[in-house]
């Protein structure tokens, strides 16, 4: 008589064995409808399987994340059955999930093109529709080598024969089709209902390129049609917004091969990133942070006292100089802890406050290059707080707010937090990490702050709070982190004077809020589509004149504004007015300054916003004082 606990607490006790689906059924007919998979002692398992004994179990639907995994991995195996019945052919391989959907590689004699993805998709949509039962069952290892191989199936075959002899392979049928996966599955197709192939990509078998290429077709899978729709249009706005095509069109960044992962920023694109870092100096000078620098090299044994060198090496670049070993440094926390040692510091001097926008380099697979978004050479708002153990909390607390106002002046709303505790591969006893992971979820406590546990997601040296923003059409980018750190300081021998004289390693908060500059500026610009408030603006607004006539006027005008501190450029090329509106608003510039005669006569501007806004002609003083009080941090990103 096996009793089931269920999530809520509740009991139900059942005469015999009895199976997730018949559970679920028991409570009521719209959960058994909705049913996709059980969780039974924390095992994700199948709606048919059978518990015997006393268990807690989970009923698993879409509105679960492991249901929305379920149902894409399920939708991997019906590509395959819809290509399998249109191509008989082509040879299965693999196909595993991926972030919002899968993939699966397939081995063809023939290419296959973008009207075969549409075919296949049909397929798919009709294969749903007939709710055919998928199945599992067991098979002896080489019992299963053989089945795969008669079928054709060189490459499961292939997988299958790499597994230990002594196992027994897990198969899941539907239809016609049959495939080794360890599972669980969605009880029949038809709970398969909103997907859409993308694209096609080519992958070598095992990804060894010593292997042939195999044909890739990936696609998307949500829980019903309403949220693939939604991916799909903020699919399309991102793209509008790629940061890529932005910075080309607005000339303010490229990038090119003979610097891989390395940006050219452009006058313009220079200003926006002097722009944010001179932010977030104003920023740190109100928190009492001061500003250092650290040499860009350091010799390799600092790296391997750090733990950097286990940990990293691969990702350093690398040089050789008088039979020494230098790393141009990926992060800046060793070279901060230098700039502390120098001088015998007292308790009295804790909290030590330092701050670096410090250029680091990571050896990043080529493949993973993405614009500004990753980068090899980035720069970092680092900063590094050495405390005593007393001040740790309200450290943490004051970093806490302090993310929280940058964010917000940056348009940022919606902020979710994340509480990584120890992995298992750290430095560093169970007691300092006790400390360590306390002192974050009583800050995040103190300040009533929701967040989720990511358990065993922590830093080698620490735990951190992750924080990552929500943009305005709703991608969440992971940003800054701050991390409690008691081990770093003394594996490379910082001290300070305690109270009673004696020496004592300080408490180290490593805290990045925008993280790579470059990467942050790469989500502005998509989160503003390129139309920055006007503080952010590279160019705040352009003096246009009606004719030649007005051209000295036009750099008086410029020359009056730059005093005050605003940015103006003139457009005094010999075109057509409605022309240099219209290419000055593509460039989404806030202000366009008309003079023309009138103007000129009367000292004063015609004022053009860029949403099309006719200002009329004002005083140049006037202008100056909606300048001031426009040009603040405002969040109000473009939709």
């Amino acid at each position: 008589m096996p009793v089931i606990t269920l999530p809520d607490g509740s009991q139900r006790t059942f005469e015999q064995s009895v199976t997730v689906a018949e559970v679920a059924a028991s409570i009521g007919a719209g959960l058994a409808s909705a049913t996709l998979a059980g969780q039974v002692n924390d095992t994700l398992v199948d709606t048919s399987f059978v518990i015997e004994n006393d268990a807690t179990l989970n009923i698993i639907t879409d509105k679960n994340a492991e249901g929305v995994e379920i149902i894409r991995h399920s939708c991997a195996h019906l590509m395959a059955q819809a290509v399998k019945q249109l191509y008989p052919k082509a040879q299965v391989t693999i196909g595993p999930t991926v972030e919002n959907g899968f993939y699966y590689d397939f081995a063809y004699e023939h290419s296959f093109s973008l009207d075969d993805l549409a075919k296949i998709e049909a397929k798919m949509e009709e294969l749903a529709k007939q709710k055919l039962t998928v199945s599992r069952s067991v098979m002896p290892r080489d019992e299963a080598v053989e089945f795969f191989k008669n079928k054709g199936e060189a490459y499961k075959a292939e997988i299958i024969a790499s597994i230990p002899t002594n196992e027994n392979i897990s198969l899941y049928q539907q239809g016609d089709f049959i495939d080794l996966c360890r599972g669980p599955h969605v009880p029949n197709t038809s709970k398969i209902k909103a997907f859409k192939l993308t694209k096609l990509a080519g992958a070598y078998w095992r990804g060894d390129s010593n292997n042939e290429m195999l044909q890739r077709i990936y696609g998307l899978a949500f829980a019903n049609k309403k949220e693939l729709k939604a991916f799909l249009k903020q699919q399309e706005e991102a793209e509008k917004r790629d940061h890529r095509k932005i910075g080309k069109q607005h000339d303010l960044f490229h990038f090119q091969e003979e610097a891989p992962g390395m940006v050219f920023w452009h006058p313009k694109g220079w200003t926006l990133f002097r722009l944010v870092e001179s932010y977030m100096r104003r920023i740190l000078d109100a928190y009492d942070y001061q500003e250092v620098n650290a040499p860009q090299l350091l010799d390799r044994s600092l790296w391997e006292k750090s733990g950097h060198w286990d940990k990293f090496a691969d990702d350093m670049f690398t040089t050789e100089l008088d039979d020494r070993q230098y790393a141009i440094k990926p992060m800046n926390c060793p070279g901060h802890i230098q700039i502390f040692k120098q001088g015998l510091k007292s308790h009295h001097q804790l909290p030590f406050l330092i701050a670096e926008f410090g250029l680091v380099h990571r050896n990043e697979a080529s493949g993973t290059l993405h614009g500004l978004m990753r980068a090899r050479r980035f720069v970092q708002d680092d900063a590094h707080v050495f405390c005593t153990e007393d001040q740790l909390l309200d450290e943490v607390i004051k970093l806490i707010d302090f993310t929280f106002q940058v964010y917000n002046d940056f348009g940022f709303n919606e902020v979710f937090i994340k509480l990584s505790t120890r992995p298992e591969k750290r430095v560093g006893n169970d007691e300092v990490w006790d400390k360590a992971e306390k002192a974050l979820a009583v800050a995040l406590e103190n300040k009533n702050l929701s967040y989720d546990l990511q358990a065993g997601e922590g830093a080698f040296y620490g735990p951190k709070i992750e924080f990552s923003l929500k943009d305005c059409i709703g991608r969440i980018w992971q940003c800054g982190t701050i991390q409690v750190d008691f081990s770093m300081p003394g594996r490379l021998d910082a001290t300070y004077v305690a109270a009673d004289g004696s020496k004592q390693h300080p408490v180290m908060i490593h805290r990045a809020i925008l993280g790579s500059l470059e990467r942050f500026i790469g989500i502005l610009i998509e989160h503003y589509a390129g139309i920055f408030p006007l503080w952010l603006s590279p160019v705040q607004a352009v003096v246009i004149n009606i004719t030649d006539k007005q051209a000295a006027y036009a750099k008086t005008v410029q020359t009056q504004l730059k005093k005050q501190g605003f940015r103006v450029d003139t457009d005094l090329r010999n075109e057509k007015i409605g022309l240099k509106i219209r290419e000055n608003t593509l460039q989404r510039i806030p202000y366009l300054l008309i003079v023309g005669d009138r103007e000129m006569e009367n000292q004063q501007i015609a004022v053009r916003t860029l949403n099309g806004q006719d200002l009329g002609s004002i005083s140049l003083d006037d202008f100056i004082a909606r300048m001031r009080v426009e040009n603040q941090p405002t969040p109000t990103p473009s939709t």
